[in-house]
């Protein structure tokens, strides 16, 4: 019984070349092989299909009537499999693919916004799904095709994730431009005396990298405001007297904010895209990456 596990592919090859050429000679020439190699794939061939596929007469080879019936399935199949193994091209401008990124509202802000225009002016129809970051579930959401890219610092990217540094980001003091007490510039005095509010994703956390960093010079801050989002700790600055320690860039275009230095040295961090290996090699996400990874043009 014949069975298409014990057929090479590389014999339809021999016999699509063989049919064209109707010459071993060339066939051989034509598939950079020996004549004998050819002649020994046109035995193997026979053997498959259980058919003579091609009779000597003097001017060459000519096919048989099952040869003959072979000759534009076996085309079909060699193109269909080569338009298998060629890239699949993206042209943005008519493209209508959506991705979706994870992120954090922080991210929303300081990338998001301006990816999202730089997004529409080169490919009008593809759509973006932006979805909460979830650190514990990302892995697996990236592997099942969930999420394409997530945007995390290296500290929380998996590392078995593809991942590239966007940016790095540090902080800054904010309160608004008419607070009673602030004044510029600012001391460390006024700056543990003030009423902090403090962003947590987790939500109830009180301290975070500034307390570490007062704590090593002794001092301690008054943190009396701990809420999950950074779009929101804005609103609540521009109307309380609460001062807050921020990413620079969420608020580097809010006039409504004094922005200033804090009195302190306190660590930034880096932001990060992280994707997996499914997509690495897919032209439209490594086409999505690289507008991406162009942040710096247009931030």
């Amino acid at each position: 019984m014949r069975d298409i596990r014990t057929l090479d592919l590389n014999l339809l090859k021999t016999l699509d070349a063989l049919l064209d050429e109707r010459s071993v000679t060339r066939a051989a020439a034509r598939l950079a092989l020996t004549q004998p190699a050819v002649s020994s794939m046109l035995t193997r061939l026979r053997e498959s299909f259980d058919d003579p596929l091609f009779v000597r007469t003097q001017r060459g080879i000519i096919p048989t009537p099952r040869a003959q019936a072979l000759a534009a399935p076996v085309k079909r199949l060699l193109e269909e499999i080569n338009q298998l193994l060629q890239s699949e091209s993206f042209e943005p401008a008519t493209a209508t693919n959506t991705f979706t990124i994870a992120a954090t509202d922080y991210a929303l802000q300081a990338i998001i916004v301006p990816f999202m225009t730089r997004l529409r002016q080169h490919a009008p129809y593809v759509r973006l799904s932006v979805r909460t970051i979830e650190d514990e579930r990302i892995q697996t959401q990236l592997e099942t095709g969930q999420v394409d890219i997530a945007l995390m610092t290296p500290e929380t990217t998996p590392p078995d994730l593809h991942a590239r540094r966007l940016f790095d980001e540090r902080y800054v003091c904010t309160f608004r431009k008419d607070h009673p007490v602030m004044q510029l510039p600012l001391t460390l005095d006024q700056f543990c005396t003030a009423n902090h509010a403090i962003v947590s994703y987790l939500g109830g956390a009180f301290r975070g990298a500034t307390d570490v960093a007062l704590e090593k010079m002794g001092r301690a801050r008054n943190v009396t405001l701990s809420i999950s989002s950074f779009l929101v700790l804005t609103e609540i600055l521009r109307t309380s007297d609460l001062i807050a320690v921020v990413p620079e860039k969420l608020v580097q275009h809010q006039a409504d904010l004094c922005v200033t230095e804090p009195p302190l040295a306190i660590p930034g961090f880096t932001k990060v895209a992280a994707w997996h290996e499914r997509t690495h090699h897919d032209p439209a996400h490594q086409w999505l990456r690289a507008l991406l990874f162009d942040l710096d043009s247009y931030v």
